[in-house]
Formats: C-alpha cells, sequence, structure tokens
C-alpha cells in the first residue's frame, strides 16, 4: 500500500485494508533495553498517544522515515542514515510482530514507537528537518490529517467541524470494511462497492463546505511545498532475522544479515499442507531460474502435526518434492514465532538492504488468482533496483551486519 497523496484539494485517505496483500498501516516495545533507555519518552508522547485512540488516523511516520526518498527530502547526511537504521535494528521487529494483534493494541504500540523516533529525530535532525517531516505526514494521511489533534488545533477546527468529520470518515471505513468482507468471500456486490465510493467521495467534500477560507489556507502553509507520498514503496521494516536452528537442508545456516546485496524470498510451509503444495512448483522454479545468485529462496518448515516434527521425513519429502533451495527446520516453531507467523503457506519478499516489500499468506493461484506473477515481476524488479537509489549511504561492513 502506497502512503497516500495530499495537496491542497486533499486526494483521498489512507484507509485500504486489504491485508492479505501488504503489512497493516499499524503493522507496525517490549523488552528493548536500548529503546527504553537511549529513546526515553518525550513530552510529544501525549498528543501522540491520544491520536493513537483514534483508529480512523492513519499511523504514518515510521513508514515515512523507511523511505529513501524522504530520507533525501529531509537532507539527512550519511551518518543520520546509519543512525536512523541502527534506530530501525532496535524497533523493527516489534512494529513487525504487532501486525497481529488487536488493532487497539496496534495502535498503542505504534504510539510508543512514534514516540521513541521522536526522541531520536530530537537529537539528531534539525528543526527544520523535522518540521519538513511533519509536513511530509501530514500529506501521507489525505484528509485525515484533520483528524489529528495537533493539526486541528493549528487549524482552527471548532467541535463541530470536527464532529463532522469524524463520522465522515467513520462512515468510509465501515462502508470499506463492509466491501473488504465481501471481497473476502467472493466478489464485490455492485451496491458495497457504491456506498464505499460514495462515502469516500463525501468525506473529501467535506473539504469545501465545512472548512473556512482561511482555515484551507493554514491547510496549505500546513503541508509545505509538493511531495508525494503515494509512490513511496520502501515503507515496511527489516525482516527479522533468522533464529538459529539444529537442521538446514541443502545449505549451511544462513543468516539474513549475510544475504545483504541480494534480494531473499523466504516461505513458511508444512509438508504435509495442501495448500502449500500448490506453491511448490513456483519455488522451484524460481530456485531454477535465480539459481541463488541473485535471489536467494529459503523455506521454513514449521510443524504442524507430528510427523512434521520428524527431520528424517522433512527431507524425505523435500527431495521428493525436488527441492534444491535451503530448507530451515524450525522444530521448536522459533522462527514461526520470531515473525510472528499465522497460517501456512506465507511469502515474504525481503529487498537487497533487508526490508520486507510484500508478503502473502495462502496459495498463490488461489481461484485463479496470478499473484505468482506478482511475486515474480516483484523479484525481478528488486533484482534491477539500483543499490544505490534503494539506500543513499554507502555503509561499512559493521553497519551492513548489525544484528535486528
Amino acid at each position: 500500500m502506497s502512503i497516500v497523496l495530499i495537496d491542497q484539494a486533499i486526494s483521498k485517505p489512507a484507509t485500504d485494508q486489504r491485508t492479505k496483500r501488504y503489512l497493516p498501516a499499524c503493522f507496525i516495545i517490549a523488552g528493548l533495553a536500548f529503546a527504553a533507555t537511549a529513546y526515553a519518552q518525550k513530552p510529544i508522547e501525549s498528543a501522540v498517544q491520544l491520536d493513537a485512540k483514534n483508529e480512523l488516523v492513519p499511523q504514518n511516520l515510521l513508514r515515512l522515515v523507511h523511505a529513501p526518498e524522504v530520507q533525501r527530502e529531509l537532507g539527512f547526511s550519511p551518518e543520520q542514515v546509519n543512525g536512523l537504521e541502527e534506530f530501525f535494528e532496535h524497533v523493527d521487529g516489534t512494529w513487525f510482530r504487532s501486525r497481529v494483534l488487536a488493532v487497539d493494541k496496534q495502535r498503542l504500540i505504534m504510539a510508543e514507537l512514534e514516540t521513541k523516533l521522536h526522541a531520536w529525530l530530537s537529537q539528531h535532525a534539525s528543526t527544520e528537518q523535522r518540521e519538513r517531516l511533519q509536513q511530509l505526514e501530514y500529506r501521507s494521511l489525505g484528509i485525515r490529517m484533520l483528524l489529528r489533534n495537533d493539526a486541528a488545533k493549528q487549524i482552527g477546527l471548532d467541535a463541530a467541524q470536527r464532529a463532522v468529520f469524524n463520522k465522515l470518515a467513520r462512515a468510509t471505513q465501515d462502508a470499506l470494511a463492509a466491501a473488504q468482507v465481501a471481497a473476502q468471500k467472493g466478489e464485490i456486490p455492485e451496491t458495497l462497492q457504491s456506498a464505499a465510493m460514495e462515502a469516500t467521495q463525501a468525506e473529501q467534500a467535506a473539504l469545501k463546505t465545512q472548512l473556512r477560507p482561511e482555515q484551507q489556507q493554514k491547510i496549505t502553509k500546513l503541508l509545505g511545498a509538493p511531495f508525494d507520498t503515494s509512490t513511496l514503496e520502501r515503507i515496511y521494516p527489516m525482516a527479522p532475522e533468522l533464529m538459529p536452528v539444529e537442521h538446514w537442508l541443502n545449505s549451511k545456516p544462513l543468516q539474513l544479515k549475510e544475504l545483504r546485496g541480494k534480494v531473499v524470498l523466504i516461505h513458511f510451509y508444512a509438508f504435509q499442507c495442501h495448500n502449500c503444495h500448490a506453491n511448490f512448483k513456483h519455488y522451484n522454479k524460481w530456485q531454477e531460474e535465480f539459481g541463488g545468485e541473485d535471489v536467494v529462496v529459503i523455506g521454513i518448515q514449521t510443524p504442524e502435526t507430528s510427523t512434521e516434527r520428524d527431520p528424517q521425513a522433512v527431507t524425505a519429502a523435500a527431495k521428493e518434492r525436488g527441492f534444491q533451495f535451503p530448507v530451515l527446520i524450525d522444530l521448536e516453531s522459533a522462527n514461526w514465532k520470531a515473525w510472528s507467523n499465522t497460517m501456512w503457506p506465507t511469502i515474504y519478499v525481503i529487498d537487497k538492504q533487508g526490508y520486507i516489500r510484500y508478503l502473502w499468506q495462502g496459495e498463490l493461484n488461489w481461484q485463479g488468482a496470478t499473484h505468482d506473477k506478482t511475486v515474480h515481476d516483484l523479484l525481478i524488479k528488486l533484482v534491477q533496483e539500483d543499490a544505490e537509489l534503494a539506500s543513499p549511504v554507502e555503509k561499512t561492513p559493521e553497519k551492513q551486519t548489525g544484528n535486528l
């Protein structure tokens, strides 16, 4: 999902919720001593925590600062980018794992992470850089920036106006949720499509009908210079490191930090899982096509049945299926837990810098779908992606291989 563009006629809210296509907006600490000490909470926390209670307000800040384009727009130095990535190494695991929690818990965790990020920025970024990032965050929210307490105060929205915008946002959210439920069951009825479109249009139209001219001028000032946040792609966390296990097939034990510079496709499977079987041909095809050079395919066999807990049975099944790619035998489900995985099969695509760029759960060709093509096209794109473009800083080996 792209972060949404907002200009003088704020375009649309960031409310797309196709969770099986991408990681949720609040996808994004518990147990991190570094974060608890080095990034102590700042006064800004109260505003962040307050907004966290309103699920209609997207939480985009961490996603924004992960994007190289945003880092360049802010004029971050190589030292700042390296420091930011060190910060990511300490917080991205919690962000990633929180995606499986209830929305209210996700949002509280996200608020904690945003608070820590603000603290990091206060120490390492200039006032001008922080102000520009605030502008980009407002842009990414679309019309939903009006639901933010800080923005509403600066624009001068009264209680009645805020109530109207909240009501319209809720109507849009409910209409999109109904369409999402229908989509999971099959086709979306035209009535639900129309309802979602009408609710979205009504929310956007309120900009002209509910705001006074001077308030619209204040919005323009808050947004700053134009910047298209809708095209940002690297907006998800670093992938968790692989947990050490006793058994690997077709390879020595691997670590993701050792694979920087290569695209990595990780798939969780269980060899007796019928849905997993449907995807095996694609993994074999990609292994054959890329040969482990530009793209490294890694299977993680996490057991569901007692038979799948037998390393010899796992090995025999992998041989029978013609697997040539590395297989991590996750007998204790350590990697399943570290990745907060929830179903078999699940696929993750990781770019050359170690960031998650795609997640898919289920069969790639379920009911005629062509998600195998989506994944293949992304692999090609990421292989061709200019490393300099993807990461504007040439790092030392120590920076590249730091643990999460």
